[in-house]
């Protein structure tokens, strides 16, 4: 598709995720109510590194909701289960997934997350596959990453992609845009959804 494919950040850079000044460089609290994240929903954090962001949503969907937290290294996962009890919270399910597939079950998701992480996928047009199978029919698949067309964004080139190269490879997933929300100092919101209109049975 025309894109080098950055490392995937160890579990050693975990004290980077939770840098203090991440809030003020990503906002987590304006990404979540931009998305319209609502109570009962059951979504995915992929990527999920230490929980950043999955705390933040398990609060947002409520205890009938569920947050699927999927990361290919066991010891972010280990990470990510102890902030998760620290703040007591239990509507949520490490799956550590692998470099093709998250492991998510088929026609789960009303919504998927991918914060910092897309362009690190060894395996990038499996994963989109695999979770646009475990999107509902209308479920919203979400890119976030840093901005390549903003020379101002202080993050290496190989870190940052352009809302076109993201367009590109997630149409050839059989993905819809739905909408590119501009709120973030840093970084695109590119949502897509898995059409409403294919067979339920779509394997």
């Amino acid at each position: 598709m025309g894109r080098e494919i950055s490392q995937v950040m160890g579990h050693r850079g975990a004290r980077w995720l939770e840098r203090p000044e991440r809030e003020q460089e990503e906002r987590p609290s304006i990404l979540i109510e931009a998305l319209g994240v609502q109570p009962n929903q059951t979504v995915a954090d992929i990527g999920a590194g230490t929980g950043y962001f999955t705390w933040r949503l398990a609060e947002t969907v409520g205890p009938d909701g569920l947050v699927y937290a999927v990361d290919i290294q066991p010891e972010m996962l280990e990470e990510l289960t102890r902030n998760m009890r620290s703040r007591n919270l239990q509507n949520y399910r490490p799956v550590q997934g692998s470099a093709r597939n998250p492991k998510i079950p088929e026609l789960t998701l009303d919504l998927a997350i991918m914060v910092d992480v897309y362009h690190e996928f060894s395996h990038p047009a499996e994963m989109l596959d695999a979770l646009r199978k475990a999107l509902k029919p209308g479920g919203r698949l979400v890119f976030v990453e840093y901005r390549q067309e903003d020379p101002d964004v202080p993050i290496k080139r190989l870190h940052k992609m352009s809302e076109k190269q993201i367009k590109k490879e997630a149409k050839a997933s059989d993905l819809e845009h739905v909408e590119t929300i501009s709120v973030l100092p840093r970084q695109h919101i590119i949502v897509f959804r898995r059409p409403l209109s294919e067979p339920l049975n779509d394997s």
